[in-house]
């Protein structure tokens, strides 16, 4: 398994759609930084938030979840309670080919602020919108900036194409848009 380049992100993006809208180059100006890295992707954050609220004692059953857990908002600036956490998604539309792998690490400017990203490796075969977890791990309110970079996607292939896909087994969060709870 190797890790894919920059050139090679940028012809799969170009000639079959696997990132939408893509950025070619990184940018920075003012903001945290988003777009075509050396070996990967830096994707940004849409301006639509769950975040988590307590405010009706649900518990948290991911069997089960309830959707009044979260207060929804759309803003530039989402700002995520002490020690709490904010569902999201990518601005981006992925579609991962067939012979990949895809995982995703958080940006070292979150990272150093005590905002941690969470994402789950994206299937051969999946595309959708990424929903993406931002936990407070901080005492205090964090900020997270919407259409700014969230995390680097980072493209592994795989010594041959899998023998079964994400969208040959149709799993459950296949060509998911929005910001998209858990499904059983």
């Amino acid at each position: 398994m190797s890790i894919l380049s920059d050139k090679w992100i940028r012809q799969q993006a170009q000639e079959h759609g696997m990132i939408e809208p893509f950025v070619e180059a990184q940018r920075r100006d003012g903001c945290i930084s988003y777009g075509l890295s050396s070996y990967g992707y830096d994707a940004r954050v849409a301006p639509e938030f769950k975040i988590f609220t307590n405010v009706d004692s649900a518990v948290v059953d991911p069997k089960d979840f309830a959707a009044n857990s979260f207060v929804d908002r759309t803003t530039d600036v989402c700002v995520i309670p002490p020690n709490s956490f904010a569902l999201a998604r990518t601005v981006e539309y992925f579609r991962v080919p067939r012979d990949v792998l895809v995982i995703c690490l958080g940006k070292s400017t979150y990272a150093r602020c005590g905002i941690i990203v969470n994402v789950t490796p994206l299937e051969p075969g999946w595309e959708g919108h990424v929903t993406l977890e931002f936990s407070n791990t901080t005492p205090l309110p964090a900020k997270i900036y919407a259409n700014e970079g969230a995390c680097q996607f980072l493209f592994l292939k795989g010594n041959e194409p899998c023998e079964t896909s994400y969208a040959d087994r149709a799993g459950k969060y296949m060509g998911q848009r929005g910001v998209t709870l858990p499904r059983l």
